[in-house]
Formats: structure tokens, sequence, C-alpha cells
């Protein structure tokens, strides 16, 4: 299917010549610019987007492998103790915070019916690999521990994330599984990059779609990552891990239009292979990081949002009616 026609003037617009970064240090100020609070907030009442009703919001920091982690806690209206969704912000691990992920850490909150954690980890260049992932699965780790003081459930807890942050999520439930973590009963992971190739048959056809060139996305993966070796890293490419089994299910969301959407699908064929349960739905006609942009294509970003809901309240309930029976 082509590219959804309602994206054209956005294509054309990221393929200028001027919008083509090479220099490393202009790629990440472009990456960052415009992410601050109030940069946010201006975007949101410019485009006329309203943010979903949630019970309660807080922030706090918590204690991280290599000093504080600010992280966010969104609470669901209804009773608890309620499933949880540890949620790794996007930003191809250079860019990206709280504020910036605020609309959808809210819609995916109302929609699941869950508590989410939304994790400001560190970020590249200042704190390459493993920095990010580090602290994501600290954040995880340390939920399953203080469940219960914020009327939660550290029985259900799935693991999130979009772009980058699909990435670290991907990371974080084999870390789990490798390191004795917490028992993650979810992984979502909604258009991430799952390794470093270039060769995709999806790089070959998209590549420059929404500026991702293959040439920014180099300087990115050099920001982030301190040698070539580890490119082949499990914890930084998730799809080169040689052992996939015993991780928890999927749902892995990709974009037709998307460079990365081939890695995305192979590690869903992977999870498949390997006896987990994986469910890939791909997105036809649409860009990376379409769930964000409900002013151009309000449909299908509100399907994907549907899918994202349905898919975290039947776990949590297949969970939940687990644990009583065993109880």
């Amino acid at each position: 299917m082509p590219l959804d026609p309602r994206f054209q003037a956005l294509v054309e617009q990221t393929a200028r010549p001027q919008n083509i970064q090479s220099d490393p240090m202009e790629v990440l100020a472009r990456q960052r610019a415009n992410t601050s609070l109030q940069d946010i907030k201006r975007m949101l009442e410019t485009l006329n987007i309203q943010l979903e009703s949630v019970a309660y919001i807080e922030d706090r920091v918590i204690p991280g492998p290599a000093g504080d982690i600010p992280i966010r806690l969104y609470t669901p209206h209804g009773a608890g103790p309620f499933p949880i969704l540890v949620f790794f912000h996007g930003g191809g691990w250079i860019a990206g915070n709280l504020e910036t992920h605020d609309p959808i850490c809210r819609s995916v909150c109302h929609a699941a019916g869950c508590l989410v954690l939304s994790v400001d980890n560190r970020l590249a260049p200042e704190h390459k690999f493993p920095a990010g992932v580090q602290d994501c699965y600290a954040a995880t780790c340390w939920m399953a521990t203080h469940a219960t003081q914020f009327n939660a459930d550290p029985t259900r807890i799935a693991v999130a994330g979009d772009s980058a942050g699909g990435n670290f999520a991907a990371a974080v439930a084999q870390m789990s599984r490798d390191q004795g973590g917490p028992a993650l009963v979810f992984q979502l992971l909604l258009w991430p990059p799952m390794g470093f190739r270039l060769t995709t048959a999806s790089w070959k056809e998209y590549n420059g779609y929404m500026g991702m060139t293959s040439q920014a996305f180099t300087i990115v993966r050099d920001l982030y990552l301190n040698s070539e070796e580890e490119q082949k890293h499990p914890y930084a490419a998730p799809l080169l891990a040689r052992n996939l089994h015993g991780l928890p299910p999927a749902l892995i969301i990709t974009a037709e239009c998307d460079p990365l959407r081939d890695g995305g699908e192979q590690y869903g064929q992977r999870l498949s292979e390997a006896g987990v349960p994986v469910t890939v739905s791909r997105y036809d006609g649409m860009l990376h990081g379409f769930m964000h942009m409900k002013t151009v294509v309000p449909d299908r970003a509100d399907q994907a949002l549907a899918e994202v809901g349905d898919a975290l309240r039947r776990v949590f309930a297949h969970r939940a009616r687990r644990h009583c029976s065993s109880g």
C-alpha cells in the first residue's frame, strides 16, 4: 500500500536538502530541539491536542546505577491494585524526556487501565551504552519492589517503549530474564530499532522518510555506542540475541513506510520461532511514530491505541485470573 496521502506534505518537507543532516552535533541539536516542558505545552495548544484524563500524576526520583533517575507515575481512574506498565521514551537514544511522551503515557494509562511509570533515562552521547538501558532496567526492578506503595500489583508488570524506547523495552525483557529480575508478563514494542543493519528492504525503500536517513541513523548509532563491537551486543541490538526463549509475550507495532519496519518484524519472527507468543501488527501507509500524529491520522492513531489498550487489558486480566486460581 502506498504512503497515506495525509503524510505527503510532511514527507516532502523532511526530504528537503536542508533537512539532510551529516554533522553529529547538528543531529544531536535537532533531535533535542523543542523538547522542553514549555515547548511541548506550546505545541499542544497550537495543535489543539486534548490530553487524556488520568486520576493522578506524580513526579519523583528513584535511585539508579549512577545516581537518581527521574520518573513520572500515572494512576488510572478506578480501584486497584492496578497492573503496571513501565514505559521507555523514544528519541534515538540521544533525546526525549518525560514531557515529550506525556501524551502517549496518559493515553495508554487510560486505554489499558494500568499504572504507567515513565522513565527519564540517561541520554547519549553524554552517557553512552549501556547507561540508558541500565536506568530502564533499574526502574523496572524498583517498580517491582515498590508496587504496593502505589496500589499496584507487582505480579503484573509489562514493559513498553516507542522507537529507541522499544529497543530498551526488548533489552530490559532480556535483562530481566538473564539477571533474575522481575517476571514480566508482556512487552510492547512500538516501531522499534532492533539492530543497526541498514540493508533491509524497508531501509532501501523508505530511507529518508521523516528525515530518517541511513546517514543520520549511523550518526545516532555512533553517538550512542562506544565501539563497533557493541553493535552486536544483545542489549543494544536485541535482534542479535542468541537465545530468545523464556521471554514475555509481545505485541510489536510497525509502520509500513518506516525504515525500521523490517527489524521489528524480524524480531517478531524470531520470538515466534523461540516459542514466545507474539503479535506483529503492521500499519499500512503509516510513518515512523504515527501514533503520536493524531492531528494528521486520527483514525489510525486511535486504532493503534485501541490495539495497545486491548492487548494490555487482556494480558493483565489473564494474569490476574491465573494468580487468583493459584492462590
